[in-house]
């Protein structure tokens, strides 16, 4: 039996709507909702209709998808944790800058 995986690289330039970014990261559309409010992530447009990920966005969907279901980490936890994981990239690129 054969499988075949595809992947898509994205890059910043790539658009995701509301309902694309919910099926690339495996979440329901009001999880998503959720994280925008919580501030985890941040789509371009006014309302949920009109929202546009940044292509970036579906690494940080994922990470937090990862969180909520395997740390049971309610929202506001998803958002501090990937904010604090940002810090700690910006320092390790600041180290890496000396």
């Amino acid at each position: 039996m054969s499988s075949h995986l595809t992947a898509t690289l994205l890059d910043d330039d790539t658009q995701l709507t509301l309902a694309e970014l919910a099926r690339a990261c495996r979440a329901a559309e009001e999880e998503v909702h959720v994280w925008v409010v919580e501030g985890v992530l941040r789509p371009i447009g006014n309302s949920p209709p009109e929202w546009r990920f940044a292509g970036a966005s579906l690494r940080r969907a994922r990470l937090a998808v990862t969180l909520t279901r395997e740390l049971e980490i309610n929202a506001p936890g998803v958002a501090l944790a990937l904010d604090l994981m940002d810090e700690i990239e910006a320092l390790k690129a600041s180290l890496r800058r000396r």
